[in-house]
């Protein structure tokens, strides 16, 4: 099978999570010279250099110059050393933007901006920064956690209680649906006009994926689902989603919207090449798996690559 890497997917990150919890060894990375940290403020955005497509990642002694006690969580090590990050109050890394000629980037835009593995360094500091403001307190007995594992484990400190608590990932389908040389895409009445998507939903308790792209699909455009496979899959921390791609084939064309979606349809090839030259159709970008789903069946269809019909942003509509 050939390789599918989705954007924030694929790093070479060197997790080391069997060494999170040996006190010698984590010692050795916080003290490392070459330990580098990625900043976010509270709003989520990475901090970067300006004018360059590029995390601005800062040195232990720079970050020390302006935060006493950063608190840094372990993301792993590349070829350099070991790599943390920092979430800041917002104010303080303004500051700190503006003293090392940086400026902040938001996950959706890195995604297509930053090299492949900064995008994904990214992404793994948003979501685990998520994860932490979420859990202060634990979910059992309502007492305050304590850190361990580097940031990867948070702990009950309620001794009778002791809980431990891992960083939250909800599994969601996404698929391209076919029939015979058609494809279902739907809309959400929020979206621009003229957008379309392929189906998504997330996994229920006690359901396989397979199931769950079965039902989600049924659910949304009244439309029955039989074989179906996976295809490929995308960290997607908005906040804490993964992100499972599949491909399917509908038993029948019949379709009756569901209340999530204001318009289901097929397309074929035809409608594609030509909505999207004229405008009348709008796909999903390329920051995501969607965008990937349908330009895999376009070319599996019809032999023509997405890419070649996208002169522009395909999500933005031109200015009047």
């Amino acid at each position: 099978m050939t390789a599918r890497t989705n954007v924030f997917a694929g790093s070479t990150l060197e997790r080391n999570a069997e060494l999170r919890d040996e006190a010698e060894w984590v010692a050795a990375q916080r003290a490392d010279p070459k330990a580098r940290h990625v900043v976010l403020g509270t709003d989520g955005r990475a901090l970067i250099q300006t004018g360059a497509d590029a995390l601005r990642l800062l040195g232990t002694a720079e970050l020390l110059e302006f935060a006493a006690e950063p608190l840094p969580t372990y993301l792993g090590s590349d070829e350099i050393g070991p790599l943390f990050f920092v979430s800041l109050d917002q104010v303080l890394a303004e500051r700190i933007a503006s003293a090392v000629d940086g400026a902040f980037i938001d996950l959706r835009s890195a995604g297509t901006r930053l090299h492949p593995f900064q995008a994904n360094l990214f992404a793994t500091a948003r979501a685990l920064a998520y994860w932490h403001v979420r859990t202060r307190f634990c979910g059992v007995c309502g007492m305050r956690v304590e850190w361990h594992a580097m940031g990867h484990r948070a702990k009950c400190t309620n001794p009778e209680c002791a809980t431990e608590h891992f960083p939250r990932v909800d599994p969601a389908m996404i698929v391209i649906v076919s029939w015979r040389d058609q494809c279902l895409l739907g809309r959400q009445a929020s979206w621009p006009q003229g957008r379309y998507s392929t189906l998504a939903g997330f996994v229920e308790p006690g359901e396989s994926l397979e199931d769950a792209v079965r039902r989600e699909v049924f659910e949304e455009a009244g439309v029955r689902v039989g074989e179906c496979e996976y295809y490929s899959s995308q960290p997607w921390p908005f906040p804490s989603s993964l992100m499972l791609g599949f491909t399917a084939k509908a038993t029948s064309p019949a379709i009756q919207v569901g209340r999530e979606l204001s318009d289901a349809r097929w397309f074929g090839v035809d409608d594609l090449v030509g909505g999207l030259a004229d405008r009348s159709i709008v796909l999903p970008p390329r920051v995501s798996v969607s965008h990937e789903l349908i330009a895999h069946w376009l070319r599996r269809t019809a032999g023509l690559e997405l890419t070649q019909l996208l002169s522009d942003e395909p999500w933005l509509r031109p200015s009047a």
